[in-house]
């Protein structure tokens, strides 16, 4: 299930991609799918044991091409340890919601990409995460869980304030909306539920099948409910350069 577009990517051989916060692997997977040099980075370990299995299981396969390349890598998103400009595209899918210090992360997102690169982030989009905090305080107030909800206005303005250019942005899994505010209804752990568990089926089955009738309900429906919005940004040399100027600054 992927919530990053990569059609507006234009991953392919040759490009570089980090997918900071990578989780369970979805993007980096579908990077390396398309041809990339992809690096897949989180904090958490045994996500990465599991995300480098499936990498070098597609590898052996034939799934991704035989000059494309993947790894894993454990680390910090506040201090990313690779020099600046070195990724062609940057991926942060779900993660800034769960960053106290976000600002310094997007600065760490745009310090890396290349000039001329692509920045993909999305985020839990207000209303329908607005709706997931009235209904759970547990949804929200586990270790590492949400710290914020985001308008996408303001996350846009984030971004842009540091000299990148908005290029398209769009809402995703609608019907994921109705299906946490379920779950967030009877209890997010509570997984035996019968109707929690039916809804589980139908996204699972969806997932698999990918049914006409559910791909133009999401169409119809992720302007108005969709769980996520994702926004795509290209670094223009003024954002290098602003970025320059900020740092010079700093060590004067």
């Amino acid at each position: 299930m992927l919530t990053v577009d990569f059609d507006r990517l234009g991953i392919g051989p040759g490009t570089t991609v980090i997918d900071v916060g990578c989780g369970a692997g979805r993007h980096a997977f579908e990077a390396y799918r398309r041809g990339a040099d992809v690096v897949a980075f989180d904090q958490d370990e045994a996500e990465l044991r599991n995300v480098d299995t499936l990498l070098r299981a597609m590898g052996e396969t034939g799934e991704a091409p035989a000059a494309a390349s993947a790894k894993v890598v454990r680390g910090d998103a506040l201090n990313l340890p690779y020099p600046d400009q070195t990724f062609d595209c940057v991926i942060a899918s779900e993660i800034l919601e769960h960053i106290p210090a976000d600002d310094a992360a997007i600065d760490e997102l745009i310090r890396v990409l290349k000039v001329g690169g692509t920045l993909a982030v999305s985020v839990p989009r207000w209303l329908p995460e607005r709706v997931c905090w009235l209904l759970s305080e547990e949804y929200h107030s586990n270790e590492g869980g949400h710290v914020r909800i985001y308008r996408a206005s303001a996350l846009r303005d984030k971004i842009a304030g540091r000299g990148m250019e908005l290029t398209h942005t769009h809402h995703a899994h609608a019907l994921h909306s109705p299906f946490w505010w379920l779950k967030c209804a009877v209890g997010p752990s509570n997984n035996d539920h019968p109707a929690v568990a039916a809804y589980h089926k139908l996204l699972v089955w969806d997932l698999m099948q990918r049914p006409k009738i559910t791909s133009l309900a999401e169409t119809v429906l992720n302007p108005l409910v969709g769980k996520s919005v994702a926004m795509y940004f290209t670094k223009p040399q003024l954002a290098e350069s602003q970025a320059t100027a900020g740092y010079s600054v700093a060590s004067s």
